[in-house]
């Protein structure tokens, strides 16, 4: 279980790093950007902390012996992209 945990840590500290370095074709003011504005900037720095924060919550989690809610707090961002990736686009 220790395995899945440490293999979920990474995975959530790797989509917190993919996060960070396409931010700027999100949130920036150039003409390859969305521009995103208020609300959707907002919600994408959330989802980077959320990411980071699930890491430390999994590992926290597993200290106070609760190792299936660690594994299930550890696996959500990632699951949760994957459901976002497998969403059809919208236009």
């Amino acid at each position: 279980m220790t395995a899945l945990l440490i293999i979920a840590v990474l995975v959530d500290l790797a989509l917190a790093a993919l996060l960070v370095a396409v931010s700027g074709f999100v949130t920036g003011g150039g003409p390859e950007s969305m521009n995103a504005h208020g609300f959707a900037a907002a919600a994408y720095w959330a989802a980077v902390a959320v990411c980071l924060a699930a890491a430390f919550a999994g590992f926290i989690l597993n200290r106070k012996g609760k190792t299936l809610a660690a594994l299930v707090f550890a696996w959500l961002p990632p699951a949760g992209a994957l459901v976002a990736a497998l969403m059809p686009a919208p236009y």
